[in-house]
């Protein structure tokens, strides 16, 4: 399968598959008689598994920790569900990022007449002037 058929079945784009391959998250493709990419369904399989953990927002190195527990088969849930709840408690804190800095613009947007006149709260709250 050439990378082109490979990031159809997957999902992932030739692109990122490229850079997956140079970060080295995943192996890098055999090369056919031509010097082409060829993939077989175990790389399919390994995109699949990649592009649906990195959708639920785990990053680069995480994916790298689950792909090993995912291939490793004398692993322990013990140590996936382990990274399953950091990774949760990084998702909680940046709600929590999220709620403040919504909460900031809220309270910036209330404040800014929005009318002609050029006086703007939202700005210069940017530039770092006092209140």
């Amino acid at each position: 399968m050439n990378i082109g058929e490979v990031a159809a079945r997957s999902g992932v784009p030739a692109k990122t598959i490229r850079y997956y391959e140079e970060i080295g998250l995943i192996p890098p493709a055999d090369r056919g008689s031509n010097n082409y990419r060829d993939y077989g369904t175990r790389e399919v399989e390994t995109l699949r598994f990649v592009q649906r953990a990195r959708s639920l927002g785990f990053g680069v190195k995480e994916v790298a920790g689950l792909l090993e527990l995912y291939r490793d088969r004398r692993r322990t849930s013990r140590e996936v569900k382990r990274l399953a709840k950091q990774h949760i408690a990084e998702i909680e804190r940046k709600i929590v990022e999220l709620e403040a800095m919504r909460a900031t613009l809220a309270e910036l947007v209330e404040r800014c007449h929005g009318d002609h006149r050029p006086d703007c709260p939202i700005l210069a709250d940017l530039a770092g002037e006092p209140r």
